[in-house]
């Protein structure tokens, strides 16, 4: 649970702070995330297709409820934590939940819905290439924030 917490806690930090220049970074990120996707399950140009509509319409979603209601969640936490009283906190618990189960649907549904595009085997693969670039994409970041200490 604590693992989840602090993923949830770095892209909740990533996503909160994307100012117009983090946009635009993420802008140059996307296509290279497009092609690492496409080159590691090795998608036909059909499949790519029937893939990517669908794919994207469930990163949408999921950045949206992970900018606008957790990101607003954090932020409460963030402000008043040592004078929030025990039920505020619960509920605030309880709201992080719903939207960790909302994300956790939509990912069943993008399951569902590749399952006519692509094989059950590729399905299973896509979660850990998106770890992959994610992992490769904080190493590159830490590397180059090294690099600017120096």
């Amino acid at each position: 649970m604590n693992r989840y917490f602090t993923l949830l806690m770095l892209i909740l930090t990533f996503s909160s702070t994307l100012s117009a220049q983090e946009r635009t970074r993420w802008e140059q990120i996307k296509p290279m995330k497009v092609a690492f996707i496409n080159t590691e399950l090795q998608l036909s140009v059909e499949e790519a297709e029937k893939f990517w509509p669908i794919y994207n319409t469930y990163e949408t979603k999921v950045y949206e409820l992970r900018t606008k209601k957790l990101k607003e969640y954090i932020q409460r936490i963030g402000q008043n934590m040592d004078q929030m009283s025990e039920k505020e906190a619960e509920n605030l618990l309880a709201n992080i939940e719903k939207v960790e189960e909302e994300i956790m649907q939509l990912r069943k549904k993008l399951h569902t819905d590749l399952k006519g595009t692509l094989t059950s085997v590729k399905i299973l693969k896509l979660k850990k290439v998106e770890e992959d670039f994610n992992r490769n994409l904080m190493r590159q970041y830490r590397k180059g924030r090294q690099q600017n200490r120096n």
